[in-house]
């Protein structure tokens, strides 16, 4: 039987209750679906805990922290050191997930403002990627990635891509890499799929967002890191490529953007 290629979920939430209990049979289907490791997400502080938790009992996760756009309201502010002192953990590979969301919390814009550039200048000092969050926001999100990548280089992805294409072509500007999701695959979603298909092929990652936005065929159902297969091969279509190309292509994408997951790997 041919093995499927080796792929990455970048982004997925396996703290959440959806999930509770499961962790092992996740990552055994994951594995099976050729899913060989994830980043799992902690969207409020004070879970980072919980969070760590999961990276050290299982070989295949790793993590990063943040405070989540739509919780910046309800959360206290985090502090540029409360964030670099996640740093020194050789499982914590990014920062975030930050960001903007006007659809859902426009209200809370300005403190979701001064959140954003405390996990800008965390990910500047750490040198870690910063994982961003972005619905409704577009012109606000690319004129302060702008700013503050002008004053201080980082790294960033742009989690769970859809949103236009002008913020697409600027944060590709910036060097900044574009996460398909299962969005990409519903039958609607036309423009997401030009914007992946017009972007440079070293700049893509894959990922869930689980337990959130299922690929098709398992849309409408709880998302889990295996079924990021299902995003890739329509990613590999999107992109002109065979599904071992573009599998081999994002593996290397994601390794040089978490580079602390490759150093991670090296040493281990």
């Amino acid at each position: 039987m041919t093995q499927p290629p080796r792929i990455t979920d970048s982004h997925c939430h396996l703290d959440f209750p959806d999930f509770e209990g499961e962790v092992p049979e996740l990552l055994a289907r994951a594995a099976e679906a050729g899913v060989h490791r994830m980043v799992t997400i902690c969207t409020r502080l004070r879970n980072e805990p919980t969070v760590r938790a999961l990276s050290e009992a299982h070989a295949p996760i790793f993590y990063a922290a943040g405070t989540h756009p739509m919780s910046a309201a309800e959360e206290p502010l985090a502090s540029i050191d409360e964030l670099l002192a996640l740093t020194a953990h050789p499982k914590f590979v990014g920062i975030g997930e930050s960001g903007l969301d006007y659809h859902y919390t426009a209200e809370s814009a300005d403190i979701q403002k001064q959140s954003l550039l405390v996990h800008i200048e965390a990910a500047q000092r750490s040198r870690l990627p910063l994982i961003i969050h972005a619905r409704a926001a577009d012109k606000d999100m690319a004129d302060i990635l702008s700013a503050e990548h002008k004053n201080a280089p980082y790294s960033c992805v742009m989690h769970c891509y859809c949103s236009g294409p002008e913020l697409a072509k600027r944060c590709l500007d910036l060097g900044f890499y574009l996460s398909m999701s299962g969005i990409a695959t519903f039958p609607k979603s036309h423009e997401v799929r030009d914007i992946f298909a017009a972007a440079p092929v070293d700049r893509v990652l894959v990922e869930t967002d689980s337990p959130y936005l299922a690929p098709v065929p398992r849309r409408g159902k709880r998302n889990e890191p295996a079924y990021t297969a299902f995003t890739a091969k329509v990613g590999a279509e999107v992109l002109d490529m065979t599904p071992e190309a573009f599998a081999a292509q994002t593996e290397l994408n994601f390794e040089r953007l978490f580079s602390k997951v490759a150093a991670y790997k090296g040493a281990a």
